[in-house]
């Protein structure tokens, strides 16, 4: 095998799917990078893969070939060495004993691979059945949802998104047991889908999935799946991510349906008298307290070893006082995913239920292109 790349196309690929690569593995090979090369009827190709056997990425690169092969490179070593590479040629060339040369300038370097025969199968996309998905859609349901999900891993099923497809819109929903976060775009009409089709995609996987929708151009990506993996083609890229089995709790039943006290504030000045008033929170519990009264919410916290904090805020509420405790950490992720802009209007049956908070329609966009709902369960204090 022996090839010639650019500098700026090949770090482009490795920065894109490096995260995937396993840093301390028992599997050695799962360190490497697979690297084939193909010659097609567009001129030479260059395929790199990354796995850690959950998931994997698959990316190309047009490159110049002068003998078609592969081979495995170790891949933090080779994403730390290309970066340090001026712009220009790298040639890339297999020598005996799984020996790898690369050359740029006046460089010249050997690393140690692998035998590319002991790779991991990495699934490939199905060809039938695919769903279009448009980016843009899909990356504000994600940035909406991922802090969710729930990180202990004990609670198997709630260690990913549940992804909702209908013939008529697109839904995510995420939780944690404490809270949990619901967001549809009603009206995005995708094909290939009749009746309803729920998938559940680990966490790790839209980490990775965020990364690459943050760095394409291409307007939609294709979802398929099979019996056991799930694919998202996103231009020349492709990842591939086990399926988590189990049942997602049903999200539907905790949803408030009587709610009907409510407050409406602006994001940002929610969100700097919470981040104030929570530097004396209990720093296991991080409750803060809310006490709406006559056009007016207090908000506030305390604790034995940093004391105690008070911020108050003038507006409209004409319904009986309430008082209730929250995570201060959970309401200040849903407002950053609202980018602390806008108003928040929570919406609260009593101090022991859970509560809600959902962007404020606004009168330019009355009905919101997103629905997005946040419940809070309530905590003592």
């Amino acid at each position: 095998m022996e090839i010639s790349v650019t500098r700026q196309d090949l770090l482009k690929e490795l920065t894109a799917i490096q995260s995937v690569v396993e840093r301390k593995t028992t599997i050695p090979i799962l360190s490497n990078f697979l690297v084939e090369v193909v010659e097609g009827p567009e001129g030479g190709q260059l395929l790199i893969t990354a796995t850690d056997l959950d998931q994997a990425i698959r990316t190309s690169a047009k490159v110049k070939v002068k003998k078609a092969g592969s081979c495995t490179i170790p891949a933090r070593k080779l994403y730390d060495y290309v970066k340090l590479l001026p712009e220009g040629e790298i040639s890339i060339k297999l020598l005996d004993n799984h020996w790898v040369q690369i050359r740029s300038g006046r460089s010249n370097t050997k690393m140690v691979g692998l035998g590319r025969a002991n790779y991991p199968q990495v699934p490939e996309l199905p060809t039938v059945s695919s769903v279009k998905i448009p980016v843009a859609v899909l990356k504000t349901l994600i940035a909406r949802t991922i802090f969710s999900i729930s990180n202990e891993e004990s609670r198997y099923t709630l260690n990913g998104a549940l992804l909702i497809l209908k013939a008529e819109s697109i839904a995510m929903v995420a939780t944690d047991g404490h809270r949990l976060a619901f967001v549809e775009k009603p009206e995005e009409a995708m094909e290939g889908i009749s009746g309803e089709k729920r998938i559940l995609i680990p966490r790790k996987a839209l980490a990775e999935l965020q990364t690459l929708l943050n760095t394409t151009d291409a307007e939609h990506i294709e979802f398929a799946d099979d019996d056991l993996w799930l694919f998202f083609r996103i231009g020349h890229r492709t990842l591939s991510s086990r399926k988590l089995t189990g049942q997602f709790p049903n999200y539907e039943a905790v949803m408030p349906r009587d709610n009907t006290k409510f407050v409406v504030l602006r994001c940002s000045e929610l969100a700097s008298a919470i981040g104030r008033v929570a530097q004396f929170a209990d720093e296991r519990s991080h409750a803060v307290r809310l006490k709406m009264e006559q056009n007016e919410v207090k908000i506030s916290a305390q604790s034995n070893e940093s004391g105690e904090s008070e911020d108050s805020i003038e507006t409209p509420y004409t319904f009986d006082p309430i008082v209730v405790g929250f995570n201060s950490d959970y309401m200040l992720e849903f407002l950053k995913a609202l980018g602390n802009e806008g108003e928040v209007r929570l919406e609260f049956k009593d101090g022991q239920s859970a509560g809600q908070m959902r962007p404020e329609a606004s009168p330019d966009d009355p009905g919101g292109e997103y629905k997005y709902r946040y419940v809070l369960m309530p905590m003592r204090i």
